[in-house]
């Protein structure tokens, strides 16, 4: 830190706070979240290879989770993959490129999650409330074109925010009450007027969530009168099964991304945001694989045909 200009600092580096400062606490959340993410690792890349090696997991609902599965691995592997160790460290450093970097590129991904999820219930729609002109109107061109503008969403969202962070000269303190760089805790220790970037933070996030859940509750909408409409119960089942996984992702990543951006800020809130951002950091990602696996026949059968191939072949050279 250098040049002092009252109370305000320009800032060569960050101290992250990180989750506690239990010294009881440190090796066993290290462990916990070492484990997590280890099964994050696992069940997003391995969900990507499924798909790619499984013929009949070649349609567009897998084309757009095997983006997700890629999305929420890479903005996990952001975050803790720097916050394991410093979870046991006393000192907490981060360089202030580092810290907007990391802030960028978890920005970008987070918010392509966020549109992903709406790319899927539409696709969804599609699926349910149209299935003989399904492969037509979901063509091989319009999902590609879908998962770039999602991509392009979360860049052009998070480049916003990361120019107006940059224009901060200076800062009151270089301590982060957070585990890693977002940009509330970020915001909360500047030195200067930040209304703009408060100002566009609660636009982007509001505007996000109401363009994501209008596509969510609209194409639920039809799919719901579609489902009651069947006059087959297994239909029904099938349709309901077929969408619980995805609905069931969207609550919890969607509730805990409003809980913690479109709220209003509360000097008290720190450490409530905190739980809150270490679900969708760390707990979704590695969720996400087991929601879709679990309630998932064609998953499942994907798995125990490449099992099965795979044990026939080790069987022939054995033989």
């Amino acid at each position: 830190m250098e040049t002092k200009q009252e109370n305000c600092t320009v800032i060569t580096e960050f101290i992250l706070v990180g989750l506690t400062d239990a010294p009881e606490l440190r090796m066993f959340l290290s462990l916990l979240f070492f484990l997590i993410y280890g099964f994050t690792i696992l069940g997003n890349l391995g969900m990507i290879a499924l798909i790619q090696v499984s013929s009949q997991l070649h349609t567009p609902m897998y084309f757009f989770l095997s983006h997700l599965s890629f999305v929420d691995f890479c903005y996990s592997s952001i975050i803790v993959p720097r916050m394991l160790p410093n979870i046991l460290k006393q000192e907490k450093a981060i360089s202030f490129l580092g810290c907007m970097v990391q802030f960028y590129f978890f920005c970008m991904f987070a918010i392509t999650d966020v549109f992903l999820l709406a790319v899927m219930a539409y696709d969804r729609f599609l699926a349910i409330c149209s299935p003989l002109m399904y492969s037509v109107n979901m063509s091989e061109n319009l999902q590609m074109l879908l998962a770039s503008s999602c991509y392009l969403c979360g860049s052009f969202c998070s480049l916003v925010h990361l120019c107006l962070a940059l224009k901060i000269p200076t800062y009151r303190s270089n301590v982060i009450n957070h585990f890693f760089c977002d940009l509330p805790p970020i915001l909360s220790i500047a030195c200067s007027d930040i209304s703009l970037n408060v100002l566009v933070v609660h636009i982007v996030a509001t505007f996000n969530e109401i363009v994501t859940m209008f596509i969510i509750f609209t194409s639920y909408l039809f799919i719901l009168v579609t489902i009651l409409r069947m006059r087959s119960a297994e239909g029904r089942r099938k349709a309901f099964s077929t969408c619980a996984s995805h609905l069931t992702a969207i609550i919890v990543f969607q509730g805990a991304v409003v809980f913690v951006y479109c709220k209003p800020s509360s000097g008290n809130s720190a450490d409530i945001d905190k739980v809150a951002t270490v679900l969708y950091t760390v707990v979704i990602p590695m969720l996400n694989p087991l929601i879709y696996s679990l309630r998932n026949k064609d998953v499942k059968a994907a798995v125990k045909k490449l099992l099965g191939s795979k044990l026939l072949i080790k069987s022939h050279f054995v033989t």
